[in-house]
């Protein structure tokens, strides 16, 4: 049973990379095609998949086409119910599937001013009053997700697909050096030097981009080690 699997650049596509850590995460068997975000190829590297038309998408082994994260998660957690994709306890499920379809919808002003950059630290950026009313709003949800974590770093202990959903946005706290409290700090930590998020960074800094795509006009620093 293996999974065809669609993403773009992984330095910058922040979907492609929670679809991608939703089967690497839980050793879901896939094959990855890469398609040009930025290259201006993606619509035609997708069309034989159509109606999807965005990254990520996949293919099941039984040959259905599946678009979007959210859609894809419940698809995987469904075809593998023993692979431990959602919480165990009741509530605790629940209160991902709440943050997996927040973060799916929301946070439009953190997504659109601080584009996913794996690349380097961008030092004293500023953001914006709406950014910072984003960020309070992930501080208030991942101390609302402690509540149900048992034993492990993650938000509700044992890594689940929301942790898969919310790595992007600890990207874009790390690549923009964005003021979050400690304990949050400490959980952006954890999913940026975890071994497979280390991994999809470290491939997709085999990509060389001249001009690079979000020069954010400050001083740079690198990438926590």
């Amino acid at each position: 049973m293996t999974y065809d699997l669609y993403i773009g650049d992984r330095t910058f596509s922040s979907w492609s990379l929670r679809g991608w850590l939703m089967m690497e995460k839980f050793n879901v068997a896939y094959r990855t095609h890469l398609v040009g975000l930025y290259a201006g190829t993606m619509g035609d590297e997708l069309s034989h998949i159509a109606p999807a038309k965005l990254v990520p998408a996949m293919k099941t082994p039984d040959g259905t086409i599946v678009g979007e994260s959210v859609a894809m998660a419940e698809t995987l957690a469904e075809a593998h119910p023993d692979a431990g994709m959602w919480p165990s306890d009741s509530a605790a499920r629940a209160t991902a599937r709440w943050l997996c379809a927040e973060m799916a919808s929301g946070f439009g002003a953190l997504r659109g001013d601080c584009a996913m950059q794996l690349q380097h630290v961008n030092v004293g950026y500023q953001p914006s009053d709406a950014v910072r009313a984003d960020i309070a709003r992930l501080e208030t949800l991942w101390a609302h997700a402690s509540q149900f974590r048992t034993d492990g770093p993650w938000l509700f202990g044992a890594y689940s697909l929301a942790d898969a959903f919310y790595a992007p946005v600890c990207a874009r706290i790390i690549g923009y050096d964005l003021p979050v409290n400690k304990a949050a700090r400490a959980y952006c930590m954890t999913t940026i030097t975890d071994p497979a998020f280390k991994a999809w960074r470290a491939e997709g800094l085999k990509v060389i981009y001249d001009p690079f795509p979000y020069d954010m006009g400050v001083p740079i620093s690198d990438w926590p080690a």
